[in-house]
């Protein structure tokens, strides 16, 4: 039995479901788990001591490459100076002003700790500006564990979402549509059923849950 094998038992016993977030679990890909020990540059060392090159990047902070130098350094920096303060800082605002200078379309930035946070956050904006409660997302595809995105509506768009995550009520189930990806057809007829209804669409370009599928 390998690390990686064994540690996932561990973890099994100590962690719901042995990982910390449901797309580590592997599921949609079959297999073990990876437990990785380090990574360097555009590879990914696992506790066995076997090597992968890294497709993912970290769910997609790591554009630059894993342990680069100067992103060390910087890190290393800003450590010396404090951990964590619950307050404002200097340098969230020049963060903002470099997001908001790099991005054309956006004006303002909001920074939260998760991407959950962030699609949270977006829907809820979606829903204040259109004072409408329905969303559509689709099937496969994952926006975080929030309740609202952790649900299957069926085999198509023209029923009303279901939860299939244990302790997600059906009151909220009920607001989220589920398409099927690629199939616009699935989304046109959504809009016909409840065209003054929908507040947003949310969408993975390419999915990663289940395998990557542009």
């Amino acid at each position: 039995m390998s690390k990686s094998e064994n540690l996932y038992n561990a973890a099994r016993e100590l962690i719901p479901g042995g990982v910390n977030s449901p797309v580590r679990a592997f599921t949609g890909v079959g297999g073990t788990p990876l437990f990785i020990e380090r990574a360097d540059g555009a590879y990914l060392y696992d506790v066995d001591g076997k090597a992968y090159i890294d497709y993912v990047g970290s769910w997609g902070p790591m554009v630059l490459g894993h342990n680069h130098p100067a992103i060390r350094n910087a890190v290393i920096e800003a450590a010396e100076r404090g951990l964590s303060f619950g307050a404002p800082t200097e340098m969230e605002v020049k963060m903002a002003a470099l997001v908001t200078e790099l991005v054309p379309t956006m004006d303002m930035v909001r920074m939260v700790n998760s991407g959950t946070e962030a699609t949270m956050s977006a829907i809820r904006l979606a829903r204040g500006f259109t004072g409408r409660d329905k969303i559509i997302k689709f099937e496969g595809c994952y926006h975080g564990h929030a309740d609202c995105l952790l649900v299957k509506a069926g085999s198509g768009a023209l029923t009303l979402g279901q939860p299939n995550s244990p302790g997600v009520p059906a009151d909220f189930a009920k607001h989220t549509l589920t398409c099927t990806y690629n199939d616009l057809s699935s989304v046109r007829a959504a809009f016909e059923q409840y065209p003054q209804d929908i507040a947003c669409i949310i969408v993975e370009p390419v999915a990663g849950n289940m395998n990557c599928i542009p």
